[in-house]
């Protein structure tokens, strides 16, 4: 199972409404950490009312604890978390 598989098996078990893995190690290639290959630099953005009466902070410490494993093995995880509601006013 690749990385991207990984992380989405894993965050699934915060009910995403949406939830989108990209690997964005292409756009990091010759920087620190890139190797050939990719899966070395990740985005997610998830939204999920798991995260209602949360703060940024607290968001991202939920996504790194389910993650633990898996951020191991990568350079840089970058992460965007929305609840519904803030989701429906992004524009």
């Amino acid at each position: 199972m690749n990385i991207i598989d990984k992380i989405r098996t894993k965050v699934t078990s915060l009910d995403p409404i949406e939830l989108d893995v990209v690997d964005v190690s292409n756009k990091h290639r010759g920087h620190s950490g890139w190797k050939p290959g990719g899966q070395t630099h990740f985005h997610i953005t998830i939204v999920s009312d798991h995260f209602i009466n949360k703060s940024k902070l607290e968001r991202h410490k939920i996504i790194n604890e389910l993650l633990f494993d898996e951020i191991k093995m990568i350079h840089s995880l970058s992460i965007s978390t929305k609840t519904s509601n803030e989701n429906d006013f992004a524009g």
